[in-house]
C-alpha cells in the first residue's frame, strides 16, 4: 500500500515544485536533497535508537508521520498558502520518518525469516515493491493531470495510513530489546561502525552502493527538470519513465537468484553494477520529445533489471551476516553512508543543472555510476562464486 502511494509522491512532489511553484533546477535539487537529508544528519544514532525500541511502534509511527506530512501539502494549496519552504520541511520530515521505518523494517525481517530464506524474502519484498510501483507513476500522471499535483499527494497520505493499520497486525515483530546497563549511545554507534567497516566485504558493498547512490541522485535530481521542464513532456510521459524502472526492477528481482547461481554471487554483483551503468548511460541521448523517448524508457527499465542482482543479494547477505542485537545499528550505519550520499548528490545535481543544464548533469551522474564497481573489484567479491559464510563474523557481536 505505502509503496504504491510513494510511487505517486515520487512524481507528484517534484511536479508541485516545478509546475505549481515554478522551481528552478537548483530549487528542485534542494527538494530532492531534503528527501534524503535525515540519513546524513541522524542516520547513525537512529540505528541505536531503533535497537532500543519495539519495532512495531517505530513502523506504525513512521507511517502515520508520513501520512500527516503529506496531507499538509494539499491543505496548504487549498488555502493558497503553499510555499517551497513548506515542501522542503515536508520532504525532510518524510526523510526522518522513512529513515526510522526502513531501519526498523530491515531489522525486523530476520526475526520473521532466517538463514538462506532471507534471499527469497528480499526477492519477494522487491518484487512486491516493484509491482506496486508499476502502476504508481502512471496513476500519478493521471492524478496530476486531472486533479493537480498537490491533490495527488493525498492519495499517498491515505496509503501510509492503511500501511500503518496493516503493519500493526503483523505478528510477531519482537518486543523492546533487553536494556544493556553499560550501553551508551556513543558506544552503540561505535559498535555498529566497527562491525560494518571492519568487515572487508561489508565495507566494499557499502562503498559501492554509496558511489552508485551519489551519482544516481545527481541524475535523478535533474531527470524531471529535463522531462517536464526542458522537453515539456506531459505528466503521463514523465510517469512512464518511473513505471519502466519499476517493471525492470520487478523482472530483475525475479531473475536475481538465477543470475547469482549462474555467475556466482560475487561476480554477479560486479556484473550487475557494470551492465546497469552502461544501460543508463546509453539511455541519455534518447531522452528527446519525439519517438526516441520510447528507446530511452526501455533502456532505463533494462538498467534496473540488471541492477537488482546487486541490490537484492547485498541486502540479503548483510542481514544474514549480522548478529540480531546489531541489526538496527548495522542497517543505520550502512544507510548513513549509502543514503547519506544522496542529499550530496541531489545538491550537486542541482548545482550542475543550474549552471550547465539538466542534460549535462545527467551525463555526469551516469558516467559516475560506472565507478561503483571499483570497490567490488578491489575486494574478494570479484572472483567469489559464493559469499563467505556469516559464521566467520559471528564474534563481532561480542
Amino acid at each position: 500500500m505505502s509503496q504504491s502511494g510513494s510511487a505517486v509522491t515520487l512524481l507528484a512532489l517534484p511536479l508541485v515544485a516545478i509546475g505549481t511553484l515554478d522551481a528552478t533546477a537548483l530549487e528542485t535539487g534542494l527538494l530532492l536533497m531534503s528527501e534524503y537529508l535525515a540519513f546524513l544528519l541522524i542516520g547513525l544514532p537512529a540505528g541505536a535508537w531503533v535497537d532500543r525500541l519495539p519495532p512495531r511502534t517505530v513502523l506504525v509511527a513512521g507511517d502515520l508521520g508520513r501520512a500527516a506530512l503529506l496531507l499538509s501539502v494539499p491543505l496548504a494549496a487549498w488555502l493558497d498558502a503553499l510555499t517551497l519552504l513548506q515542501l522542503y520541511v515536508v520532504a525532510f520530515g518524510m526523510s526522518v520518518c522513512t529513515l526510522f521505518f526502513d531501519v526498523a523494517a530491515q531489522s525486523a525481517l530476520p526475526r520473521l525469516v532466517g538463514g538462506k530464506e532471507l534471499v527469497r524474502a528480499n526477492v519477494r519484498l522487491e518484487a512486491t515493491r516493484n509491482i506496486a510501483q508499476v502502476g504508481g507513476p502512471g496513476l500519478a500522471g493521471a492524478l496530476v493531470a486531472a486533479l493537480t499535483a498537490p491533490v495527488a499527494l493525498a492519495a499517498d497520505a491515505l496509503s501510509y495510513a492503511v500501511s500503518a493499520l496493516l503493519v500493526a497486525r503483523v505478528r510477531p515483530l519482537g518486543e523492546r530489546p533487553a536494556a544493556r546497563p553499560d550501553a551508551s549511545l556513543r558506544g552503540e554507534i561505535t559498535e555498529g561502525l566497527r562491525f560494518v567497516f571492519g568487515h572487508r566485504i561489508l565495507r566494499a558493498l557499502t562503498f559501492a552502493a554509496a558511489v552508485s547512490n551519489l551519482c544516481g541522485t545527481v541524475g535523478a535530481a535533474m531527470l524531471l527538470v529535463l522531462l517536464a521542464g526542458d522537453l515539456g513532456l506531459s505528466p503521463l510521459l514523465c510517469g512512464a519513465v518511473f513505471a519502466a524502472e519499476a517493471v525492470g526492477g520487478l523482472i530483475g528481482s525475479l531473475l536475481t537468484r538465477r543470475i547469482a547461481a549462474a555467475l556466482g554471487q560475487g561476480r554477479a554483483m560486479c556484473a550487475s553494477v557494470v551492465v546497469s551503468g552502461l544501460l543508463w548511460l546509453l539511455a541519455l541521448p534518447f531522452y528527446q520529445a519525439d519517438p526516441r523517448f520510447a528507446v530511452a524508457v526501455l533502456l532505463q527499465g533494462l538498467g534496473w533489471t540488471a541492477f537488482m542482482t546487486f541490490k537484492v543479494t547485498s541486502v540479503a547477505y548483510r542481514q544474514r551476516l549480522c548478529p540480531e542485537p546489531l541489526l538496527g545499528r548495522m542497517t543505520a550505519t550502512i544507510r548513513f553512508v549509502v543514503w547519506g550520499a544522496m542529499p550530496v548528490g541531489a545538491l550537486l545535481g542541482g548545482l550542475l543543472g543550474q549552471h550547465f543544464g539538466a542534460r549535462t548533469a545527467l551525463w555526469i551522474g551516469a558516467l559516475g555510476e560506472l565507478l561503483a564497481v571499483v570497490p567490488l573489484l578491489l575486494s574478494p567479491l570479484r572472483s567469489a562464486p559464493e559469499l563467505p559464510a556469516p559464521l566467520v563474523c559471528a564474534q563481532a557481536s561480542t
